[in-house]
């Protein structure tokens, strides 16, 4: 073999060694991060599940980029007598790191129930009272019908995703990468009380 032809398949092995070790990683960070979500070190005697297809990966990483914002974050939602006496409206946690928002009323319908996505801020949804039912699905999948807006920090689109009936015995994240379609109505639950808790990306 050429001299040429050698230091060509050489090159090539070692091209699809670094694939192979970049999906190794890849699969090590996944596995990793999954193993962390079930051990609830993030928990820190909170009391609440997360919903079962939280993106671990993204879970893991903001967490440990802003672990002070986040324990601060899951403090606030694990004072559970504390928020089923809030009234509707803005309570700070963390400065604009972090801050919830409680509402309380009608939930939409299918016709007023739009799907949204958000850039800064990452949301994490718990309802205090009662049930909606919430979609998911990945923003690379959905259609724009109106753009980003910097200052709302919201996006809409229209798609399909997956459903989840969401109560008080789990809270729900929502990163940028995740169309999101909260607030849809239950039969037999007509008024519900919500907290959302907006937790600032971290790049």
């Amino acid at each position: 073999m050429k001299v040429s032809n050698i230091v060509k398949t050489a090159g090539v092995l070692v091209a699809f060694a670094m694939i192979g070790n970049k999906a190794a990683a890849q699969t090590d960070s996944a596995k990793t991060a999954e193993e962390w979500v079930k051990s609830r070190a993030w928990a820190h005697g909170l009391n609440i599940n997360v919903y079962p297809d939280i993106n671990a990966l993204e879970f893991y990483r903001q967490y440990n980029k802003a672990k002070d914002v986040w324990d601060k974050a899951f403090a606030y939602l694990a004072d559970s007598k504390k928020l089923d006496t809030l009234k509707p409206g803005m309570y700070p946690i963390d400065g604009k790191e972090a801050y919830a928002s409680i509402t309380e009323g009608p939930e939409k319908t299918e016709e007023t129930a739009k799907w949204e996505a958000h850039r800064k801020y990452i949301d994490l949804q718990y309802v205090i009272r009662g049930k909606e039912r919430i979609g998911v699905a990945p923003v690379t999948s959905a259609t724009v019908t109106k753009p980003y807006d910097e200052a709302k920090d919201s996006g809409n689109f229209t798609t399909d995703g997956k459903y989840y009936i969401a109560t008080p015995e789990e809270f729900y994240l929502f990163f940028p990468s995740e169309a999101h379609r909260p607030n849809l109505h239950v039969e037999g639950f007509d008024i519900v009380k919500k907290m959302v808790i907006k937790i600032k990306v971290v790049e």
